[in-house]
């Protein structure tokens, strides 16, 4: 593997632990090159709660990989969570850094009423 992947997925169990010790459910993020993903995890983290992605019919999208559309999507899982009755959660941003998509994502998140 290379340093990359190596810092992404040390960084990632580092967050991992740290939702843990908050005993909050988890918003899990992933970002593939074209499309970005979101679910919202139950504490002991078998059952997904919520999720939204890039690539639900609900979000009219027309780029799927760029910050707007990650910004319709934390709009979206925050609203899907709220429907569930989550109100607080731990951002698991899954190692990656926090800017452009997945800064948008949680912006968004924040924007539809999700506190974290």
């Amino acid at each position: 593997m290379t340093n990359k992947i190596n810092a992404r997925n040390r960084r990632a169990k580092k967050l991992r632990a740290h939702a843990i010790d908050l005993k909050t459910n988890r918003l899990s993020v992933f970002r593939s090159g074209k499309h970005i993903y979101a679910q919202v995890f139950s504490l002991d983290g078998k059952e997904i709660i919520a999720q939204a992605s890039s690539l639900d019919k609900g979000i009219k999208l027309e780029k799927t990989g760029n910050i707007e559309a990650a910004s319709k999507v934390g709009e979206e899982i925050g609203k899907r969570a709220l429907k569930k009755g989550i109100e607080k959660v731990s951002f698991d941003r899954s190692g990656y850094k926090y800017h452009g998509r997945v800064k948008s994502l949680a912006d968004g998140a924040r924007a539809s009423g999700l506190k974290f």
